[in-house]
Order: structure tokens, then C-alpha cells, then sequence
């Protein structure tokens, strides 16, 4: 079998071709130097000549080129520039979106029958996608990822972002209590991913949290890595963002977080 990955170098993008190649496939990036974003000619002559299987479209527009409209243009007008390369040349996509599809004001938790609603920014970049996804390609399989825990600083990842929160704190992290948030593993995450291949069409939701708060995470992070962080407990966003699909079935947090067990 054969994949592209969009986004490869990213941090899912790097844990997601690892765990392809290790079942066997034979992964390709896709080098944006080399075949432009939304240039039809240069994507249809690179796939064709590539012959893929799969397509896994990652890719979002986290850094800035300079290119005009970039969110937009990177996060809508791509995928569905790639729903029709697929479509035309027989090609499997799996398109991850995101959690942020549905806004802080939508009641969670959230199954496959919930509407997304995002009025603005990158969630409705996204919720956009995903309609345009579905029209052109209906063989299309959409998974809905939330934020990700790498088991390593480093990279657009929760662990990171905590770890930055204490070093601009002093060694003190603030959490709330009182928001749920969707989120998994990087690991469990990329197995999820690979699995979706073998889906039918759909849209699916990946989400390992099955009851606890961003204050329960926390500690739970900070207990397994001893990262001697004070987390502290706070009220500030009130929000149950936890996603539930029992279609994907992936790890709960807690087989990755033990102290969860017991909260």
C-alpha cells in the first residue's frame, strides 16, 4: 500500500508516517516546494505519477508563507482540490478536522448526529471543508481530531503548551475545572487514523477523553512525566467539548494516564 501525507512534517504528521511505515506502507510527503498548493497540473501529474492509495490530508496553515488568504485558501480550497484529484484518479482521502468545528456556545458532548456550528476562524475554515469535502467526494473519510498529547515536549502539542505555561508561571500551570476537552494521544491518534482507511465513507470523531476535566488532565500529565508542575484549579471556560463515536473506537486517556483511574 502506498500513502501520502500531507503535513508530514508536522508533529502528527512525523508520528503518523512512522506508524504507516510500520504496518507496512510505503509513505510519501507531500513537499509543498515541489507541487504547489490549489496548482491542479503540478498535483494531477505528481499523483498520477505516484499512483497512490491513500491520501491522509493533514496540512493545515500553521505558519505563515506570505500567501494571500492563506487559512482559507490552505484549510478550504485544498481539500477540495484534493476531493476532485481523487475522485479523478480512483484515490482514497482521509481528511482530519477538527473538535473546533463546533463552537464554545454548542452543547457537548458530541455525537455523529451533532451539527457543527462555528461562526468564524479556523473551525469554520474547517466546518467548510468538511461540506465541500462530502459534496465532491463522497467516498471521503472525515475524522474530527481534538487536541493532541505528545508523550514529548516539543511541537504544537498539549504537553508543550503546558510546559511553556509553567515556564512563563514559574513552575505553575492553571486549568480549568469546569471545561472537558477533546483529546487523545498522539499514538492512539495515528493508529486511529490508520484504521479510518479501511471505514466506510463517513465522518468520525476521535476523541480518547471519556469523562474527565482539562484540570484532571493536567495533573494527570504532570503526575506520569513528574513534571513537578502546581497545577492549580481554575473557573474560566466552561465548555464539554468531549466527542463520542463509538464507530472509532480508540484507547481511553487513561491507559495512557494512569492517575485518571482513580479521578
Amino acid at each position: 500500500m502506498k500513502a501520502i501525507v500531507t503535513g508530514a512534517n508536522g508533529t502528527l504528521g512525523k508520528h503518523l508516517c512512522s506508524h504507516l511505515r510500520n504496518l507496512g506502507w510505503q509513505v510519501l510527503p507531500w513537499d509543498r516546494h515541489a507541487v504547489e498548493v490549489n496548482n491542479w497540473d503540478q498535483s494531477y501529474q505528481f499523483l498520477q505519477r505516484i499512483k497512490p492509495d491513500a491520501i491522509f490530508h493533514l496540512a493545515i496553515a500553521s505558519t505563515s508563507t506570505g500567501m494571500d488568504n492563506e487559512g482559507w485558501r490552505i484549510n478550504h480550497d485544498w481539500p477540495l482540490q484534493l476531493a476532485d484529484l481523487c475522485r479523478e484518479l480512483n484515490i482514497e482521502l482521509i481528511f482530519t478536522s477538527t473538535a473546533m468545528v463546533f463552537s464554545d456556545f454548542a452543547i457537548g458532548p458530541f455525537t455523529p448526529n451533532s451539527v457543527p456550528d462555528a461562526p468564524e476562524g479556523y473551525g469554520f475554515e474547517k466546518m467548510r471543508a468538511e461540506e465541500g469535502v462530502r459534496a465532491k467526494l463522497p467516498t471521503a473519510k472525515i475524522v474530527r481530531l481534538g487536541w493532541q498529547i505528545d508523550e514529548t515536549p516539543g511541537g504544537n502539542n498539549m504537553l508543550e503548551n503546558l510546559c511553556q505555561q509553567a515556564k512563563q508561571g514559574n513552575g505553575t500551570v492553571s486549568a480549568s475545572e469546569r471545561w472537558y476537552p477533546a483529546c487523545s494521544a498522539i499514538k492512539d491518534t495515528v493508529a486511529g487514523l490508520a484504521q479510518a482507511y479501511d471505514l466506510p465513507a463517513g465522518t468520525y470523531m476521535l476523541d480518547s477523553n471519556r469523562q474527565w476535566t482539562f484540570f484532571d488532565v493536567v495533573r494527570a500529565i504532570n503526575a506520569k512525566h513528574d513534571m513537578k508542575w502546581n497545577v492549580v484549579a481554575n473557573q474560566d471556560f466552561v465548555f464539554d467539548q468531549r466527542m463520542q463515536d463509538p464507530r472509532l473506537p480508540v484507547p481511553s486517556l487513561s491507559e495512557r494516564f494512569p492517575l485518571l483511574k482513580s479521578l
